[in-house]
């Protein structure tokens, strides 16, 4: 009995003519080998399964060849391309850096390098999965692989090219390996299925090749499955079965009862995807790459990016056309959502399933969103500007605000009603137009509103108004205190206990206070202090000010005096009574 080899070591590429897919880096080392201007160090990169190793070593034995040919392959019939294809070479070496990477595994390979090759031209050391070197192992090979003997070449192999350091990178001709495209793929298929004398449909072919995702080793390993499952035909329903792939069938089934919102059905059809043992996730993937793909075939410009069964793409366009953009966008949001969803998810078969009656009702929410955005345009186009009127006062309020002002100004002793009557007058003269109706009054501060209201509104006779005098003073003062005691305006009360008064003259009085701070809280109640006093006295002309008291302000003050912490605490209690009443309250306990 024969030893069987896989198809992907049996029909691996001798040639460049026969590497599949890369014919931008075969063309650019052929040529150098021509030329030669060979670079003392490669590296290849790019994703697995594409021909980096293959390509190494076919430069390897291209350059060795003693027997070169005009097109700048190897000749397969001298000592060096027989000792390379028996695997017998003593001038190609290989390491894999991934169970190689120490620094003493590079320190042998120093070695080697001293000694020239003892047939051949070059050493060659090819290097695969280097990003796996340690970091000291790299700097260890630094020097060597900037200036390295003549005779030796290094060809380095990586997947990740983002792992190796910038110095290795900066010494070497960097080659960067593409994804095989599907045609490629099937095509080479294709040509090993006849030499093997295998049967194969089209579709199937066309299935593996997607499947490979632009692998040309996986490919090949797929084929030898496949052949070995159906002993030789490969059909489009076997390599289904095969490869654990759902028929894109299904997806078009989906989507015609979503059309149609039958959510029995969708709900039935997921639970017989379901019982053939397809995971809820890997459906979300391939009804997500179902809706991509409806996507990209809605224009002819992006048709090309479509990547399926040749049997499917004509329904594809059709199905496609039918659809509008808006629909198969948020199709793809929700599957997305799903999907970022899926592993959180505790109920995994009812995660999928609640998406799809999302999905089996989203042609709805669409019209909706479409309805509204109509909606919004035609309500747009009715809008007509407004015309706006300047604000003016109403000329019946004006007669009877004037009248009101004529009796205030009769008066000469109503020097306060004037002020305030004077700064009416003022801002009334904002219009002037007799022919302009007005719309409303200008709105006023809260604060200044409240007060013009209450001065405003008082009704003072000056006939019976009275001076100021001791008694009265007293009288009217200590009725206030009783006002705010009863109101429990504690802070204001006992600023204003202590604060001493004095009358200056018949119409004003003075307020004394000990500190700044006692005439702040005192400055705050002045306008309710003042209306009340002028209502008390039925007197308009009553004011009073706030001073610092001249026997306090001589009171010398000892700079080196420092009171106990008890003694600042009686203090501040004597200032603000409403620090002992927290204190009560909170039953605090003192530490002084």
């Amino acid at each position: 009995m024969e030893n069987f080899v896989v198809s992907a070591r049996k029909y691996r590429p001798q040639h460049f003519s026969t590497v599949v897919g890369q014919s931008h880096i075969t063309t650019t080392l052929k040529n150098a080998i021509l030329q030669n201007h060979l670079a003392h160090a490669f590296l290849f990169c790019g994703p697995r399964g594409v021909g980096k190793t293959t390509c190494a070593r076919i430069l390897a034995k291209t350059i060795n060849c003693e027997k070169l040919g005009k097109d700048g392959e190897a000749c397969d019939k001298c000592n060096s391309c027989q000792s390379f294809n028996k695997g017998a070479s003593f001038n190609i070496h290989e390491l894999d850096a991934a169970s190689n990477n120490s620094v003493d595994d590079i320190r042998e390979l120093i070695e080697q390098v001293r000694f020239a090759p003892q047939a051949g031209k070059y050493k060659i050391y090819i290097i695969d999965e280097v990003h796996m070197l340690s970091a000291s192992a790299f700097n260890a090979f630094l020097k060597t692989l900037e200036e390295p003997p003549a005779h030796a070449i290094f060809i380095l192999a990586t997947t990740e090219k983002h792992k190796i350091l910038p110095t290795i990178l900066s010494r070497c001709q960097i080659f960067d390996f593409k994804r095989i495209t599907p045609s490629d793929i099937v095509a080479y298929l294709e040509e090993i299925a006849s030499k093997e004398k295998i049967t194969a449909e089209n579709a199937a072919m066309q299935l593996i090749a997607q499947k490979s995702d632009g692998c040309m080793r996986d490919a090949l390993s797929m084929l030898d499955k496949i052949v070995s499952f159906t002993s030789g035909k490969l059909t489009y329903s076997s390599t289904l079965e095969h490869l654990n792939v759902l028929d894109e069938e299904y997806f078009f089934q989906f989507l015609e009862l979503l059309q149609k919102e039958d959510l029995p059905g969708i709900m039935s059809l997921y639970d017989e995807i379901d019982q053939k043992g397809f995971e809820g996730d890997t459906v979300l993937n391939l009804f997500s790459s179902f809706f991509r793909n409806l996507l990209i075939s809605k224009d002819t410009r992006s048709i090309g990016l479509l990547q399926v069964v040749e049997a499917f793409r004509k329904k594809y366009i059709a199905v496609a056309s039918e659809l509008t953009t808006a629909y198969m966008i948020g199709a793809l949001n929700i599957l997305n959502e799903a999907e970022l969803g899926f592993k959180q998810a505790r109920n995994k078969k009812l995660h999928v399933e609640f998406h799809l009656i999302r999905l089996t009702y989203l042609q709805q929410a669409v019209n909706i969103v479409h309805d509204e955005a109509a909606g919004k345009k035609k309500r747009l186009n009715e809008i007509k500007p407004v015309a706006f009127r300047q604000i003016g006062f109403i000329e019946e309020k004006n007669k009877t605000e004037k009248k009101q002002t004529a009796s205030h100004l009769t008066s000469k002793n109503n020097e306060a009603s004037l002020k305030i009557d004077s700064q009416i007058l003022e801002e009334k003269k904002v219009s002037t137009s007799p022919t302009i109706t007005p719309i409303e009054k200008p709105r006023e501060a809260g604060a200044l509103k409240k007060i013009r209201e209450q001065i405003l509104t008082r009704k003072l006779e000056p006939q019976t108004a009275r001076t100021l005098n001791d008694d009265g003073l007293m009288q009217a003062w200590n009725e206030y205190l009783q006002k705010l005691q009863e109101n429990n305006q504690v802070t204001s009360l006992h600023n204003l206990k202590t604060a001493s008064i004095s009358i200056t003259n018949e119409v004003q009085f003075d307020v004394f206070v000990t500190t700044k701070i006692q005439q702040q809280f005192i400055e705050s109640e002045k306008t309710n202090l003042l209306i009340y006093m002028q209502d008390f006295f039925n007197n308009p002309r009553i004011q009073f000010k706030i001073s610092l008291d001249p026997e306090a302000e001589k009171e010398p003050v000892s700079s080196e005096q420092t009171l106990s912490q008890r003694d600042q605490y009686l203090k501040m209690i004597s200032m603000y009574p409403l620090v002992k009443e927290m204190r009560d309250q909170l039953n605090l306990d003192l530490d002084y």
